[in-house]
């Protein structure tokens, strides 16, 4: 494949934008991956004509799907590039460290955590993969970008094969506090390849706040200036890396604008007829133990106990996105949430006009993602731990008439951009999330569309476009708008 011009964006994540997939026939093919990395990153790549790295999904190509993944580039208007990994190289580094080590311990989960020391080898050696397509096909670039928990490691390893490019990272889930981070036997050598690059972004203050103080405390020759500055430089192994905030987006134009077309309009109406009379609370959540599902139902459970008046005026639509239930401990998660679902309806159900909770175990078409989040009355974001959650912002892009309310969790990192109109809640107190439902409910209109005018405003104004432009600025002064490439999307100002 053609290597990255001069002067490029290179993204490096850990899945390329399309993937190897079996179709109906058992066949290879390829498919969109899922995720908002996706539609965050594809505009940036189109205007820079730049590069994504990152595994396709399979350990070989053939020829065939080769040709179609360059075709697939070429549309998209970047250029991919394959990391090919063996089956216990992807098990080791993805399932094993990046999700039985990091993703518990960053979600404040340590309990969670197997440490087991081969995890660490093939981490080491998976992201010394990406690092080396990196230096092979991208030694032009404007910019190395490298994103998630789960290619940390790619930046020191690009430095060690002698790279001068700029490099930068972009952490999407959150940073845990000191006193969790330590308990990772590897700590060292992970806080040392974070501060390998150029440019370390964080969601939220919290994070960032994290983050400087687990470097104050375990590498204490490390050096510090700029604080309470947006971007914060920290010097250590006569390297120095600048440290900031740069919370992430969604295209707000495209989401209004979808939301409000005829196809989700009338299908939003369809929902709103389907069960008539009362509001519609929504959860949209991936199987994951860190986004409090059952915590949440336990909530809307205790809201119909305590509240009985809302009994046959309010219905829950939870959503769970399949994920990862081949593994033991999702596949109890799931199974405890179908047992609380099927218990509150047993128990609560009016015969023949209304059930308490809808329940869909299944990714949703995107139109019918849109017109779930136009017709919602209630969204519930309330995960034990969350990076952003694009959910929250999500639900607010597609209310362009304000009668929706956001409960979100305080433990969210979009809480920290949008806690002021929302109503907060912890949600590990049952209680207390019943009373934000009830709250919610009983709101009046004015008081529901003062809140979500506020939200949509800063929605609007934060999108992914906002986000693109200030993490590049920072990392190489320039923005979107530098770059020669045109834009097939709107820059939202």
């Amino acid at each position: 494949m053609a290597g990255t011009r001069r002067g490029a964006l290179v993204v490096v994540a850990n899945r390329l934008p399309v993937s190897v997939v079996a179709d109906a026939r058992g066949e290879p093919s390829l498919r969109q991956s899922d995720g908002g990395l996706v539609a965050a990153l594809a505009p940036a790549l189109r205007q820079t004509g730049g590069t994504w790295i990152g595994w396709p999904g399979t350990d070989q190509l053939s020829p065939e799907l080769l040709d179609k993944l360059d075709m697939a580039g070429r549309e998209g208007g970047y250029t991919l590039e394959p990391v090919f990994l063996t089956p216990a190289e992807q098990q080791g580094f993805y399932g094993g460290f990046s999700n039985e080590v990091l993703w518990p311990l960053f979600h404040d989960q340590p309990s969670r955590c197997n440490f087991d020391p081969a995890f660490w080898r093939a981490y080491l050696s998976a992201t010394g993969r990406y690092a080396l397509k990196v230096a092979e096909t991208a030694s032009e670039a404007e910019l190395v970008w490298v994103h998630d928990y789960h290619l940390i490691g790619v930046g020191e390893q690009l430095r060690a094969l002698g790279t001068t490019m700029p490099t930068a990272f972009f952490l999407h889930i959150p940073f845990p506090a000191p006193d969790v981070f330590v308990r990772l036997p590897w700590r060292n050598q992970i806080l040392a390849a974070f501060l390998a690059y150029d440019l370390v972004g964080f969601q939220t203050p919290r994070d960032r706040r994290n983050f400087l103080d687990t470097v104050r405390l375990l590498l204490p020759k490390a050096t510090m200036s700029g604080r309470g500055q947006p971007v914060v430089s920290v010097k250590y192994a006569n390297h120095e890396v600048r440290v900031g905030r740069f919370p992430i987006g969604v295209d707000f134009n495209k989401l209004a604008a979808d939301s409000s077309s005829a196809a989700v309009v009338e299908r939003a109406a369809e929902l709103k007829a389907l069960l008539p009379n009362r509001q519609l609370l929504l959860g949209v959540d991936r199987l994951d133990y860190t986004k409090g599902i059952p915590e949440r139902l336990l909530a809307f459970a205790d809201t119909l106990d305590r509240y009985p008046e809302l009994q046959g005026r309010v219905t829950l639509i939870q959503v769970v996105v399949p994920s990862r239930s081949e593994l033991p401990e999702y596949a109890s998660l799931k199974q405890r949430i179908e047992n609380l679902v099927g218990e509150i309806n047993g128990r609560l159900t009016h015969a023949g006009n209304w059930v308490p909770i809808h329940y869909l175990y299944r990714s949703l078409p995107a139109l019918d993602l849109l017109a779930y989040y136009r017709a919602a009355d209630v969204a519930l974001v309330t995960p034990l731990k969350d990076g952003m959650n694009l959910v929250a912002k999500e639900y607010c892009a597609c209310n362009p008439d304000g009668r929706g309310i956001l409960i979100l969790s305080e433990f969210a990192g979009v809480a920290a951009e949008m806690g002021h109109a929302a109503l907060l809640v912890n949600p590990h107190a049952v209680e207390e999330v019943a009373d934000a439902i009830h709250a919610a409910c009983t709101m009046q209109p004015a008081e529901r569309q003062r809140r979500m005018r506020r939200m949509r405003r800063l929605v609007r104004h934060h999108d992914v476009y906002w986000w693109l432009d200030s993490f590049l600025r920072a990392a190489i002064d320039r923005d979107l708008s530098a770059f020669p490439q045109p834009m097939d999307h709107v820059h939202a100002q």
